[in-house]
């Protein structure tokens, strides 16, 4: 049964995402862009929708409390496509940086121009980083949106040691935003390069914001260990529940660590 569940989400999952660009592309590109914001935000709630009645998923996100007005940035864990997701629809209106070759995808590239997202080259890495910063700089300065990044870069799994890498700390010293870092343990139930999806609780958590004016070392110590420190809670709150997935390796040695 899990695996007919999986099968069926994925092939459904895939099927809407090209129907609705299909669908709604006339009223999306004829649109203001912050309007056109409805589009993504409802595929994003169809698709998780899907996930829930399909998989047998349900989701609790909670601490939209200590979500700032005006612009600041979302700093999420990153373990599965779940959180790319699940956490813009809460967002005015939302800002990522993305590769630059997702813009080459017919027509889904067409969509991301609208949205004015942040291309980066990331062959060529200090350029990128520089060229990044004063894109988004530009950006914000004609809006208040809401910068989503991803501290740790690419999908780690759960349980997995944290690897942070230093753009996000440029970002906020340049910027000088508000930082809400994001756990979860999403990885457990829709893992990355895998098509099973298990069902469960996920559990996720806007956490207070980190203020600007921090020193580097200082914001990046609190980034971790705010965010680390409430994704070991989840995951132990995970291991408990009655019905959950499978702990992959990085998350049984994690929980060792923790005594669950």
């Amino acid at each position: 049964m899990l695996h007919i569940r999986s099968v069926l989400f994925n092939f459904l999952f895939y099927l809407s995402l090209i129907v609705q660009m299909i669908l709604w592309t006339p009223f999306y590109f004829l649109s203001p862009r912050k309007i056109a914001w409805i589009v993504p935000k409802f595929w994003a709630n169809s698709s998780l929708w899907l996930h829930d009645v399909l998989t047998g998923t349900h989701r609790e996100i909670t601490g939209m409390e200590n979500l700032p007005e005006g612009s600041f940035i979302l700093a999420p864990k990153h373990q599965s496509f779940w959180d790319v997701l699940a956490f813009f629809p809460y967002l005015d209106d939302p800002l990522y940086i993305l590769k630059r070759e997702l813009r080459w995808i017919p027509m889904f590239g067409w969509y991301i121009m609208k949205m004015r997202m942040i291309p980066v080259n990331r062959g060529h890495r200090s350029k990128a980083l520089r060229q990044v910063v004063q894109t988004t700089k530009d950006e914000l300065a004609r809006n208040p949106r809401q910068l989503i990044i991803y501290p740790e870069g690419t999908r780690r799994p759960p349980g997995a040691e944290p690897a942070y890498k230093w753009g996000i700390v440029e970002l906020y010293t340049q910027l000088n935003l508000p930082v809400v870092p994001v756990a979860h343990q999403a990885g457990l139930f829709w893992p990355r390069r895998k098509f099973l999806r298990y069902p469960g609780t996920i559990r996720a958590e806007f956490l207070p914001a980190i203020p600007p004016g921090l020193d580097k070392e200082e914001f990046m110590r609190r980034l971790v260990e705010e965010t680390e420190r409430a994704a070991d809670r989840i995951l132990l709150e995970t291991s408990k529940d009655g019905v959950k997935p499978p702990m992959p390796p990085t998350a049984q040695e994690r929980l060792k660590t923790l005594g669950g």
